[in-house]
């Protein structure tokens, strides 16, 4: 009898510009478990109920934090799900910026503010010309999510804007000046691609020392598959500055996919070991 997983898209609106590219990971995924022999079923984030998904495999792209509450019972509940919910969790960005910081990773100098405290924040709380508000929870789901400022007025405009949208928390970030690099991992494998996002220096960067930082990241967060973003500066020292569960990884989908896959396979074989 063939093995059973189960497999949850991610709500569109936690996918900005990245809708096609979210699905198409999650399918090719799915697609590589069924050569390996395993029949999946594909969920949406909205179907997400501890009676629906009766699967004891789930591999999972979730990020509202209801679907991540439900499914954090039901791994509670002895059901095994890649990445864990606790681990999408811990990458909301105040959960993420604090855990990071307080192991050491180099990371931007941040402050968590409350959107609707009456305290008048400054650029210089964190950096100098200009700085990065980011919201508090999942990365972004509108382009003003994670905007750059300029000025105080326009920092505490935006906190005002976001409590108006319901969001209580957010961070606000020093900017620092460098080359972007985009990185995935499929952790326990052999998986680990980055290219530089904005190619205006080229500046050069010790890559194994990015791959320690990113596997020290995923440990910290609990994550098997992850991307991220880190800046190089001039003098070529890196800066982690996001952590993503789960990205698209759409410069390299056909190969990660295959990776994806075999992890999670591996992983299901190991937790039916150890759980009868």
């Amino acid at each position: 009898m063939k093995l059973q997983f189960a497999g949850i898209r991610r709500n569109s609106q936690y996918s900005p510009n990245q809708i096609t590219n979210d699905g198409l990971i999650l399918l090719k995924t799915a697609q590589e478990l069924m050569k390996l022999g395993i029949d999946c079923k594909i969920y949406e984030e909205s179907e997400i109920t501890d009676k629906k998904i009766i699967e004891n495999t789930i591999f999972t792209m979730a990020r509202g934090i209801d679907a991540l509450n439900i499914l954090s019972e039901m791994e509670d509940n002895g059901k095994l799900i890649i990445n864990s919910p606790k681990s999408s969790i811990n990458c909301y960005r105040v959960n993420m910026s604090a855990k990071l910081k307080a192991a050491g990773i180099p990371f931007p100098n941040s402050k968590i503010v409350k959107t609707s405290s009456n305290e008048i924040y400054n650029l210089t709380d964190v950096g100098i010309k200009k700085i990065w508000i980011k919201r508090g929870d999942v990365h972004a789901i509108h382009r003003e999510d994670v905007s750059l400022v300029y000025g105080d007025e326009e920092l505490n405009f935006i906190l005002k804007e976001f409590a108006h949208r319901g969001i209580t928390e957010a961070i606000i970030q020093e900017h620092i000046p460098g080359d972007v690099i985009k990185f995935y991992v499929v952790r326990g494998t052999d998986f680990f691609r980055w290219y530089y996002l904005n190619e205006n220096n080229n500046y050069q960067f010790d890559v194994s020392y990015l791959k320690e930082l990113s596997e020290k990241s995923a440990e910290l967060l609990n994550l098997l598959i992850y991307g991220g973003d880190a800046i190089i500066s001039e003098n070529g020292s890196i800066t982690i500055i996001d952590i993503n569960d789960w990205p698209s990884f759409a410069n390299f989908r056909d190969e990660a996919s295959l990776y994806i896959a075999k992890r999670i396979y591996s992983e299901s074989i190991e937790f039916s070991k150890l759980n009868g």
